[in-house]
């Protein structure tokens, strides 16, 4: 069995991790670390666990463990490893941004698995992909294998209120989120730099930009993904180029069925869907923005690394009623 801990243990991300690792065949879920809540059932918290799990919050830490998740705020990550250093056989998985630009400073391979697969199955430690920038990277990675992004590409999303975790703000509140909608940190947002980092990986010439806009919903969760750029040829061709590249893709699926959230909430899918306007391609792609987002690619990353099935504990189904 792999003895797993999690670091961080009161968000949104944390409960998707102890829901899946609770439930996987290969994983004991050793310690579940938390400043904030030592000693309390995990239950109190995360509440639909209820009958499921008696574990506790802990403020210890077991430095032998085979693999920790850090699901710490941004800039908290680099900051507890400085503190707190784990066995030199431990597997390290952070879902921070700290670690998601490419440095000399750290050996973190970025894990999306449909780019870099072959580096996470031998990888120590990894980065996993934002929210945003996994379903906006998905949704335009067969262009740049194919040297194809030669404009630049607009890309209009839009979040659940999931995505700007538990702490609360004056976006945040259920009186500002029910029945609105708005745009934030418009073609600045951070995960620019690692999708930028992610096309230019594999279309080296790679210098159009990439302009988007982030959205705020007022659903819980998933993300709604619309890009589109310039493409010379027809639909047939650009699908054959998405289905031969994610041929062997374990969650992430082309169709030419009309998108919505509930196909993919509660999965670790992504669907992708194409269409052509004119001279222009547009990519719609859906994720729920806590598991394919986050959590259920920080486990699809833990599986490869200790190789087995891509998929084990994974078996999520859409709640579509």
């Amino acid at each position: 069995m792999i003895e797993a801990g999690i670091i961080g243990g009161a968000g949104y991300t944390a409960g998707e991790l102890i829901r899946i690792l609770i439930n996987h065949p290969e994983v004991n879920l050793n310690f579940i670390f938390s400043t904030s809540q030592p000693g309390k059932p995990i239950h109190s918290i995360h509440q639909d666990l209820i009958g499921d799990t008696e574990i506790q919050f802990t403020n210890k830490i077991n430095t032998e463990v085979d693999v920790v998740f850090l699901c710490l705020g941004h800039g908290n990550s680099k900051k507890f490893l400085a503190e707190n250093q784990f066995s030199e056989n431990t597997k390290i998985i952070d879902l921070s941004t700290d670690f998601r630009q490419k440095s000399d400073d750290h050996a973190f391979v970025y894990g999306l698995p449909e780019l870099n697969k072959a580096e996470i199955k031998s990888a120590n430690f990894i980065a996993n992909p934002g929210c945003f920038a996994t379903a906006i990277t998905l949704a335009i990675l067969p262009l740049a294998k194919n040297g194809l992004i030669k404009d630049d590409v607009h890309v209009n999303a839009v979040t659940g209120a999931t995505g700007a975790g538990t702490s609360l703000s004056e976006t945040t509140h259920f009186s500002w989120r029910d029945n609105n909608f708005s745009a934030y940190k418009s073609f600045e947002h951070q995960h620019l730099n690692e999708i930028g980092q992610s096309l230019k990986q594999l279309q080296l010439d790679h210098e159009a930009e990439v302009y988007f806009i982030p959205n705020r919903g007022n659903f819980s969760r998933g993300i709604h993904a619309t890009a589109y750029t310039r493409f010379s040829d027809d639909l047939d061709a650009a699908e054959k180029l998405y289905k031969e590249f994610y041929a062997n893709a374990a969650f992430t699926f082309v169709t030419d069925e009309d998108l919505h959230l509930k196909q993919i909430v509660n999965t670790n899918k992504c669907l992708l869907r194409l269409q052509k306007f004119g001279d222009k391609l547009l990519v719609t792609s859906i994720i729920d923005n806590l598991l394919k987002g986050a959590s259920g690619q920080a486990v699809q990353n833990m599986n490869l690394m200790f190789g087995l099935d891509e998929k084990m504990g994974l078996n999520l189904k859409a709640s579509y009623f």
